[in-house]
């Protein structure tokens, strides 16, 4: 089992993804949206496509990451310095412009489930954030030095979705009540701002400053 981060990573992990999954973006907008014009079963759809989406860039990254580990360690260490300093300019921009929450109030044409399940899927392959996202996000909980760097990539990105749905699921199934909390109550939007930055405004220093060493 040795592709099992230690459970220091896997607990700073599990924090980072609880507070990435709780920031109104467009795959919450998505899944929300669709839940209070259609129904839960067409936000559970959209909300298991974006999943699906999450296993894809899982593999395309962790493989392009482990190629880069062989081919280049020190490549891959720059890779995690860039990576610091994205999530710090995340950080940045969460404060700055806070989180955007617009979900659809009006129903337009049913949708079956599968093309509610396309259209998540759709929505997250597309999203160029997303991929840039696990590109400089997975670095930060492996060593290149790391044997078994490759195995935690993937054990780690396919852990985002287990760790993701129970936060994601209450909000489709609580859908009304969830939607008009952040739309009247921009405080609570506000505390996830500066959580969202606190958090990975840490994980970057801790990187920068270990490699400083």
């Amino acid at each position: 089992m040795n592709f099992i981060p230690d459970s220091a990573t896997i607990i700073q992990f599990a924090i980072a993804t609880f507070i990435l999954s709780i920031t109104p973006g467009p795959d919450m907008t998505l899944f929300v949206g669709r839940a209070l014009s259609q129904g839960r079963a067409a936000g559970f759809a959209c909300m298991f496509g974006a999943m699906s989406g999450i296993v894809i860039h899982t593999a395309l990254v962790a493989l392009g990451l482990s190629a880069l580990i062989v081919a280049s360690p020190e490549a891959f260490f720059a890779l995690k310095i860039f990576g610091a300093g994205y999530l710090l300019w995340l950080a940045f921009q969460a404060i700055r412009h806070g989180s955007a929450f617009k979900p659809e109030a009006e129903g337009k044409a049913e949708r079956s489930l599968f093309k509610n399940w396309a259209t998540g899927l759709g929505i997250n392959l597309l999203n160029p954030k997303i991929i840039l996202f696990f590109m400089t996000f997975l670095p930060q909980f492996v060593s290149a030095s790391d044997p078994h760097a490759p195995g935690k990539l993937f054990f780690l990105g396919l852990m985002f979705i287990p760790l993701a749905l129970p936060v994601t699921a209450p909000m489709v199934l609580a859908a009304d009540g969830f939607s008009r909390l952040l739309r009247k109550s921009p405080r609570i939007a506000r505390i996830i701002d500066w959580l969202f930055a606190g958090v990975f405004s840490a994980f970057a220093l801790k990187i920068l400053t270990a490699q400083a060493r």
